[in-house]
């Protein structure tokens, strides 16, 4: 008999218990010289965070492997992978946090890095582990083809037509009235370029045909602004306390968003928009992606 079928709250415990290990154990140990660095490194990384981009990973490997179970080569690489987006998410975390940045001093409940530490180790520590990912996805037992690709895609994402690209437009846009369509360009490039790398480095690993990565694709660009919005409904609708970081931070920092654009109503008519779209993007790949139809309901349930 075949394993009993995991249901989604398990399977999502047993990602984040594991990609925890996984990043513990792939982390410099923090006794390592120098040792201020490392410490920081694994403060900013390890013990907290939901672990999103990492599921999605797993959960996209499951919906393109092939032969519907994992070699032991697939398992690794996914490892890497799905550390590897965890590794530049943290980083692009620490660096927001900076007083030149957001100025923050609480990040999933604790002190900020540079609170903990300083700030230039802070800085160091975010430097450092950019090109951590990297190594990680270059020692991936996989196709070098696929290797290139998946190293291709994180670096794009991250960079400046992703992630650094959409900080950049929000640094520029604080006071500013943008259209609806500016910050969804803003918020496709600063959160869910990450969103979607992550789904698309897990069908990459397990290698994806092009009939899966399309699904992919719009999946993908579905709940990487699903994520925002949320996020933007949670920073007026929930406290600090639940959140982990200080709430009312873009109101108070005059940051355009969703709800200051739309509405609280209209931002949350988007988002269940949004999650239609994603589960229509997942019908042809069938029960293999039901982790996947899982993880955006659990995007969109974040506003309850």
């Amino acid at each position: 008999m075949g394993r009993k079928p995991v249901d989604f709250p398990e399977w999502l415990s047993e990602r984040v218990e594991h990609i925890e290990s996984v990043l513990d154990q792939l982390l410099p140990p923090a006794p390592t010289a120098p040792r201020s660095l490392h410490e920081a490194m694994r403060y900013a990384v390890l013990g907290g965070g939901k672990r999103v981009r990492a599921a999605l990973v797993y959960a996209a490997g499951e919906a393109s492997l092939q032969s519907g179970s994992e070699a032991l080569a697939q398992r690794i690489a996914l490892d890497h992978a799905a550390a590897a987006v965890e590794l530049i998410h943290a980083y692009s975390l620490v660096h927001d946090d900076l007083p030149c940045m957001d100025d923050d001093s609480l990040r999933r409940g604790r002190p900020t890095v540079h609170v903990q530490f300083n700030e230039a180790t802070a800085m160091l520590a975010g430097d450092a582990l950019q090109p951590l990912a990297f190594e990680l996805l270059g020692l991936m037992p996989i196709a070098p083809a696929l290797t290139v690709q998946a190293t291709q895609l994180l670096a794009r994402s991250a960079g400046s037509l992703g992630m650094v690209g959409g900080q950049a437009i929000d640094c520029d846009s604080v006071g500013q009235a943008l259209t609806g369509e500016q910050l969804q360009q803003m918020h496709s490039m600063k959160t869910g370029a990450l969103l979607e790398a992550s789904v698309l480095l897990g069908g990459i690993v397990a290698g994806a045909g092009s009939a899966t990565r399309a699904g992919l694709e719009s999946y993908a660009a579905a709940i990487g602004l699903a994520f925002q919005v949320v996020d933007d409904i949670l920073d007026v609708t929930s406290d600090t306390a639940t959140l982990g970081k200080t709430a009312g931070k873009d109101a108070a920092g005059n940051k355009p968003t969703y709800v200051s654009i739309m509405g609280l109503d209209g931002s949350r008519d988007l988002l269940q928009a949004l999650r239609e779209q994603a589960h229509a993007a997942l019908l042809p790949l069938g029960p293999s992606a039901a982790h996947l139809a899982s993880i955006a309901d659990y995007i969109v349930g974040r506003d309850r």
